[in-house]
């Protein structure tokens, strides 16, 4: 049985190993924890193996895991699905939020994100392959929301964010990648300050990070399956 680190070393190489088929940078390529359900000892664990970002889906747990790990130097990602009454510890305690689907939610977080604080850091989501169960704003109604989004104060629109399908092969995966790649093109091309393609997990960041992305979101390749 591997341990934490183990697994996250293990992690990394497959990004690197990735990169280096795509002719990229590993350096290009943020590892994102994703911690849902993992305690606040495992996640110090990680800490300690050098990881310092942390995605989490789950508002209060993830408040819960700042109370406790406070002193350590943690970067914090919402990527759950965030309700209009639950913005203001979103925008009050997280350093990114990627699951921006709707202009209210990002109005709400501008509003309510505190003067003191760098601004914080969005990702649209796009629901790239239309999944019925999925969040996300569809693909031809990204531009006109990412528009709005990015004029907002207190905010820093970064790029897009999906959690497509499970894909059966590579190339499959490659295939609706490269529709969120091309989506983030055109809307560099309309003007937009975008570098942050957040796409990629467990079982797909090879074709994820082919295709381009800057950030993979995993979490059972190092905390293992779900309790």
């Amino acid at each position: 049985m591997t341990t934490l680190g183990e697994n996250l070393e293990l992690v990394r190489k497959r990004i690197a190993a990735a990169c280096a088929a795509a002719g990229r940078d590993p350096r290009q390529v943020t590892l994102l924890a994703v911690s849902k359900t993992v305690d606040a000892q495992t996640l110090a664990q990680a800490v300690a193996a050098g990881q310092s970002a942390f995605g989490e889906n789950y508002i209060q747990e993830a408040l819960n895991k700042m109370a406790l790990l406070k002193q350590l130097p943690i970067q914090w990602h919402c990527i759950g699905p965030i309700q209009s009454n639950k913005t203001r510890p979103v925008a009050e305690h997280f350093a990114w939020v990627h699951s921006v689907d709707r202009l209210k939610i990002a109005q709400r977080l501008s509003e309510q994100r505190p003067a003191q604080l760098e601004p914080l850091q969005v990702c649209i989501q796009v629901n790239v392959d239309a999944g019925a169960s999925k969040g996300g704003v569809l693909p031809d109604e990204a531009l006109a929301l990412a528009r709005e989004v990015a004029r907002l104060p207190r905010l820093k629109l970064r790029g897009l964010m999906t959690i497509p399908e499970p894909a059966p092969d590579f190339d499959s995966a490659c295939a609706v990648h490269r529709q969120t790649l091309a989506l983030f093109n055109a809307l560099r091309r309309d003007g937009l300050d975008l570098d942050t393609l957040s796409m990629g997990m467990s079982g797909d960041l090879e074709a994820a990070i082919h295709c381009g992305s800057t950030l993979v979101r995993v979490g059972s390749a190092i905390f293992g399956a779900r309790q």
